[in-house]
């Protein structure tokens, strides 16, 4: 069984949605979809895209929600189907011990996806941390730290929206 866990940005373009869909399908399909776990937050954008890939490849999905209030306090009304769907699918969902969401609820979020992790998808440009703790860089270098091994994923095309 191999367990990944995902780290990535929200603000992909369209076009970036389906090159990033793409590359994670390509990366699922050289594992045994029966012996594959995917850890995610289920936020938009590369979170999301991570766990319905792991679903597509017949893996088994482990939601980890940040805080109690994470769906009412910070899922975009937008986003909220996909989010309520996969929670659904998840085999396991876990549910950090905040109140509300925020940069200590995040942290501990990434936290566990790292203790569970036997590798980390990275859907990151490869810029360094912004500074505001616990983005995707900050999750890449801690896993790196920590010797978890970091699979990037950003396909030749691959772009943040307004960046």
């Amino acid at each position: 069984m191999t367990v990944f866990a995902v780290t990535g940005h929200m603000d992909l373009t369209d076009t970036s949605v389906l090159l990033v869909r793409t590359a994670l399908h390509d990366l699922f399909a050289e594992h045994d979809g029966s012996a594959l776990v995917g850890v995610s937050c289920l936020a938009a954008g590369s979170d999301t895209l991570f766990a319905e890939e792991v679903l597509a490849a017949g893996g088994e999905l482990v939601a980890v929600v940040p805080s109690r209030d994470y769906r009412e306090a910070k899922v975009k009304p937008g986003h909220a189907p996909a989010f309520d769907r996969l929670v659904q699918a998840a085999a396991e969902v876990v549910v950090a011990p905040f109140a509300t969401a925020g940069r200590e609820a995040y942290e501990a979020a990434n936290r566990v996806l790292l203790e569970r992790a036997d590798r980390l998808v990275a859907v990151w440009n490869g810029r360094p941390p912004g500074g505001k703790g616990g983005g995707t860089a900050d999750v890449v270098l801690q896993a790196r730290a920590e010797g978890v091994p970091v699979d990037v994923v950003w396909p030749p095309g691959a772009e943040r929206a307004g960046v």
